[in-house]
């Protein structure tokens, strides 16, 4: 086993949670930082030996003993309001432990001029990180193909339908499983080899909802519709949301409407050393997630 201890923050979330069983398949030593030690526990059950510890941001003395020993960082940080502050913390706290490297997860478009409140949130987190003297990687994902069946399931389960606000759109969506291996890839690799880089994540097409909904209902063996939902109707189905939440997925549905989150890119097939994961595979790997219960 490497011996280099390598800290993956968020670790019980879609993305973590891969990252901490990726690593363990290639052998590293994994300590997952989590909100909640009983939460995280469940993460033993990838690996046993994941070191489990607590990060909690409204105790920044808990950052200390978590970051302490620790070689390399995958960065993650909650979707909340004040995310720069969060990663901030973490990067803070990342230096003063004399880690190696910093693997930092952004999203597809950060770098664009002037972007949208998403974008400017991940640009602004990637500025501090690259200024910080720190060894560093940007990891720039398009969209999940899991967020189909967190946020989709029940209506495709209960009516056989997606519904969206994205047009004709075309996304170029990817599978977490692939970002969990670059991440690997590049965490267990000679850090020399990628600093300063910043990775444009996708899947291997850019999908319509008609496409997806294809994709979804083969794996079922039902049809499922794609329904394109006008602003209006998607701002009521996250009522309940925090408004600058609401804001900001409508912006970003916006964006994906106008065709700009389309980007395909081989960074996938280049760094896990695999071609990226396809629609079909992951409606098929999840495909219990769309059955009616």
């Amino acid at each position: 086993m490497n011996t280099e201890i390598i800290l993956v923050t968020g670790a019980t979330g879609t993305v973590g949670s891969e990252v901490v069983r990726a690593l363990t398949n290639r052998g590293a030593t994994v300590r997952a930082g989590v909100h909640s030690i009983i939460k995280g526990d469940r993460l033993k059950h990838i690996n046993p030996e994941v070191q489990l510890v607590e990060i909690d941001f409204e105790r920044p003395e808990t950052l200390t003993p978590a970051f302490t020993g620790v070689d390399r960082v995958f960065l993650l940080t909650p979707f909340t309001l004040n995310q720069v502050e969060l990663a901030r913390q973490l990067i803070d706290a990342a230096k003063a432990a004399g880690v190696k490297q910093v693997v930092r997860l952004s999203a597809l478009g950060a770098d664009a001029e002037p972007g949208i409140q998403l974008g400017r949130w991940h640009r602004e987190i990637e500025r501090y990180l690259e200024l910080s003297g720190l060894s560093y990687v940007i990891l720039r994902p398009g969209s999940f193909m899991q967020n189909f069946a967190t946020y989709q399931a029940e209506g495709i389960q209960q009516h056989g339908a997606i519904h969206m606000p994205l047009g004709e759109g075309r996304i170029s969506y990817i599978d977490v499983q692939d970002i969990a291996a670059v991440a690997a890839a590049i965490l267990t690799d000679d850090p020399a080899r990628h600093h300063g880089q910043a990775y444009a994540l996708t899947g291997p097409q850019a999908l319509s909802g008609h496409e997806v909904a294809q994709a979804i209902g083969q794996a079922v063996g039902r049809e499922v519709r794609y329904i394109d939902l006008p602003e209006e109707a998607a701002r009521q189905a996250m009522q309940g949301a925090p408004q600058w939440m609401t804001d900001a997925m409508i912006e970003l549905n916006a964006v994906g409407k106008a065709g700009y989150s389309a980007t395909v890119t081989s960074d996938v097939e280049q760094l896990a050393g695999r071609p990226a994961r396809t629609i079909a595979e992951f409606a098929r790997d999840n495909r219990q997630a769309f059955v009616p219960a």
